[in-house]
């Protein structure tokens, strides 16, 4: 192990304590940081770095078999659906998705709950037809509609799981006859589902799979192959299902820091284990915010994300001081969205319930001084 290696595993372990609720990138486990950091000098004692490693030797391959066939197994994957490993983030599939799925006279149906499907919806319409069956806009998205109707012909339905800027997440996954597309960027692998149900799934990583710039694509192959449309060839699915993700160079430090996230899933017990953890965390800190009387949620109690939790105080000249309270106490990252103002802790898997009674407690504190 270099030099350099062993100095940055031993500031990692001696820093002063940080607890980190940013919203992404955001924290990952503190093996992942120390694995990925020793082979950015060494990989796997072949003396290269994983950054110079080429994407097509079989050392890469290793990676981004492992890769693919740890999320197919976390996921409990059939045949039929495909992993890949694309460049970007989710706002490539904003894209993406309706280039590969929707003919121009045909409509996918979008619920709109927040920013990130508002964004959807527009990317789609260059494609095809849009008919937006629900929408929580008017009360500022804080709340997943229930009561809406889909289309019998409409291509695919499209749903943002998780809103990461207003704190809201669907509970209950819409049953529908029409193929399933959603957005799972900042809840994917939070908790249990049936994946099968989903016709394609798309997230970014940088929140609970790995590092930022790459984006993981569970597609049904089933669906692929439809349009009419000749699709460029780097964003046509069926090519990248063909390469195994290699159809040109692809993330490879990316990948490998995801892989690295996927294998430490796996050792904790997997989806139903974090899950529980997830759970855990998301009520010890919304029972702090509902029993504080400085603080207030900011959407449905029913409709609570258990990844993004948001919350203001209920006088907006004391959120500055609180920020610096907390600060000083080694929080990070809780400062809300601009759209929405408050706080934001974002309670991703990697995330120790430690940190959480931290911040619990300081609400509690920071109550009491101020009574």
């Amino acid at each position: 192990m270099g030099i350099f290696v062993l100095q940055i595993i031993l500031s990692i372990n001696q820093a002063a304590v940080v607890h980190n609720f940013n919203a992404g990138p955001s924290i990952l486990p503190k093996t992942v940081f120390e694995e990925a950091s020793q082979a950015i000098l060494n990989f796997n004692n072949t003396g290269l770095s994983i950054l110079e490693i080429g994407h097509r030797t079989p050392i890469f391959q290793q990676v981004m078999d492992e890769a693919r066939a740890l999320v197919k197994e976390l996921m409990n994957l059939d045949d039929d659906h495909e992993v890949l490993f694309l460049h970007g983030g989710a706002s490539t599939q904003f894209m993406q998705v309706p280039m590969n799925l929707l003919d121009d006279k045909e409509t996918a149906a979008f619920t709109d709950t927040g920013v990130w499907s508002t964004k959807a919806i527009k990317e789609a319409k260059l494609f095809g037809k849009v008919e937006v069956v629900c929408s929580s806009r008017e009360s500022n998205f804080t709340y997943i509609p229930k009561d809406f109707a889909v289309p019998n012909d409409a291509k695919y339905l499209h749903i943002t799981s998780n809103n990461t800027i207003y704190g809201t997440q669907w509970q209950r996954i819409p049953k529908t006859s029409n193929s399933l597309v959603a957005d799972m960027s900042s809840d994917i692998l939070s908790r249990v589902l049936d994946f099968n149900s989903f016709d394609l799934i798309y997230a970014g990583a940088q929140k609970n799979v790995g590092a930022a710039g790459v984006n993981l694509v569970v597609v049904n192959k089933n669906i692929l192959g439809k349009v009419k449309r000749t699709i460029p060839t780097i964003l046509d699915y069926r090519n990248h299902i063909k390469e195994g993700s290699m159809l040109n160079t692809p993330p490879v430090f990316a990948i490998y820091v995801c892989m690295l996230t996927l294998r430490w899933l796996k050792e904790q017990g997997g989806v139903a284990v974090i899950e529980k953890r997830n759970d855990e965390k998301a009520a010890l800190l919304y029972k702090a915010l509902d029993e504080n009387p400085l603080f207030t949620g900011t959407v449905n109690k029913e409709d609570r994300s258990k990844m993004n939790v948001c919350f203001v105080m209920k006088d907006p000249a004391l959120e500055q001081s609180f920020l610096q309270f907390t600060k000083e106490e080694g929080i990070v990252g809780i400062k809300g969205h601009r759209l929405v103002g408050g706080f934001r802790a974002s309670l991703y898997n990697a995330l120790p319930i430690s940190s959480v009674q931290v911040l619990a407690e300081l609400m509690k504190e920071f109550a009491l001084q101020h009574a």
